[in-house]
């Protein structure tokens, strides 16, 4: 049975939760490998509607095992509140499993993460502020605190006064902030350690066991290809590599075990925070594209910037990842237009690229060059079958495939969790 990796191809927000319970009761477990509470999943269960931030949108489905990961930086006060959000509301939470190797966000973090983003004045990145970058920079400085920690109550400390000895020097004599006590972080974090010890796990052992029983895992990404913190589009990155390669380091399932790896791409393009985004439109489309599709941060509500698909971004996002099968989502916001514009390569200074180009500073001031296809205007959310979408959709479809660099298998034509036309069996 396969273990199947699903991405973002873009820059996030394409609906990966929707592919995700697309799969649904085939699937046995779920597992978040990288990021924190700083990407969400919208998924719409029948007129239920559900924002995930931190867990696995699997969690939504009985009789999945939702794992959080190795990769993962968990922001622990979040996760109660989100699990507990769901159990009011009549879910079962209680298969959720947690890595004991994964990194934990303390308060420190989130407070740093703050300053540090409006000490950048014009230079901030486009941080949420919830602590997640300065995680992870302790984790690769070696100084993090992991869940595991917080079963030793003086291992936890000791890591705690060393993280802070360094920590409160910048906050107070750096950014005029006052000093974080360590008992005040270490007791916070205390407090959660029974609720928590039921849950946590070698979730890579169990991940490979599960293997090899034969069961179906989904290995599902935070954030997107292009805010990968490698190849994405740097600075204006996430702190973890929301790449198919990080669903390896991130759960302890090696590389050669991955067999089938799924991008999700929307039918246009949207971003959000700041850094190069060609296709970015600031007209009457960009706010039709924003309104019809509801762009705005399942995690921070702020407005997204909206664009025209970029078929170079698509293709880099298949070189990379290794794309077997694109799941393409919200056609149904094209509905309605005359034409509908698709980047198809780059003019950067008179030269056309016709791939995403190495250099930043060319992608920063790359023109898109653009063919317009023909739109429809029928209603296409109830459609089940590719052959019954109009005409001009199939095409666009078919276009998006031909320039993409994978086949599409299933294309999105609404929010609700049905509104889905499967060409192609995402695990066959």
């Amino acid at each position: 049975m396969p273990a199947i990796v699903l991405i973002g191809a873009q820059w996030g927000d394409e609906g990966k939760g929707k592919a995700t319970d697309l799969l649904g009761s085939r699937v046995d477990y779920v597992v978040k490998f990288n990021g924190g509470n700083n990407a969400g999943h919208t998924v719409v269960v029948g007129d239920e509607k559900y924002a995930l931030h931190l867990l696995p949108s699997g969690i939504l489905t009985p009789g999945v095992t939702p794992v959080i990961a190795n990769g993962v930086v968990v922001d622990i006060e979040v996760l109660f509140e989100e699990l507990d959000a769901l159990v009011s509301r009549g879910l079962d939470v209680s298969r959720l499993l947690i890595s004991a190797n994964a990194h934990v966000i303390t308060q420190y973090h989130r407070t740093i993460d703050k300053v540090t983003e409006r000490f950048l004045g014009k230079r901030q990145i486009g941080t949420t502020g919830r602590g997640i970058g300065p995680a992870y920079a302790d984790k690769i400085n070696r100084v993090g605190i992991r869940i595991q920690d917080l079963f030793d109550a003086n291992i936890l400390r000791q890591k705690v006064e060393g993280a802070l000895d360094q920590k409160n020097h910048l906050l107070v004599k750096v950014y005029n902030r006052r000093a974080i006590a360590v008992d005040e972080v270490v007791d916070e974090l205390l407090g959660y350690a029974d609720r928590l010890r039921p849950m946590v796990a070698d979730t890579g052992l169990v991940l490979n066991q599960a293997l090899d029983a034969g069961k179906t895992v989904l290995f599902e990404g935070g954030q997107a290809t292009m805010l990968d913190v490698d190849h994405g589009t740097y600075p204006f990155v996430t702190s973890s590599n929301a790449t198919s390669g990080g669903a390896a380091t991130g759960s302890g399932v090696a590389p050669n075990r991955f067999d089938r790896v799924i991008g999700i791409v929307k039918a246009y393009t949207t971003r959000v925070g700041a850094g190069p985004f060609p296709t970015e439109l600031f007209d009457e489309a960009g706010e039709f594209l924003r309104t019809a599709g509801f762009e705005f941060g399942t995690t921070t509500g702020r407005p997204r910037r909206t664009g025209w698909y970029d078929a170079p971004v698509a293709r880099y996002a298949a070189r990379i990842n290794g794309i077997t099968d694109f799941v393409l989502t919200k056609l149904d916001v094209l509905t309605g237009l005359d034409a509908i514009p698709v980047c198809v390569g780059y003019d950067i200074d008179g030269v056309r690229f016709d791939e995403v180009p190495v250099n930043q500073s060319d992608f920063h001031h790359a023109v898109p060059i653009y063919q317009e296809f023909p739109g429809w205007s029928e209603d296409i959310t109830g459609v089940t079958e590719f052959e019954k979408l109009p005409k001009n959709a199939r095409d666009y479809v078919l276009a998006l495939e031909r320039i993409s660099g994978s086949r599409i298998s299933a294309i999105g034509v609404g929010p609700g969790r049905d509104a889905i036309v499967v060409r192609h069996d995402l695990l066959g």
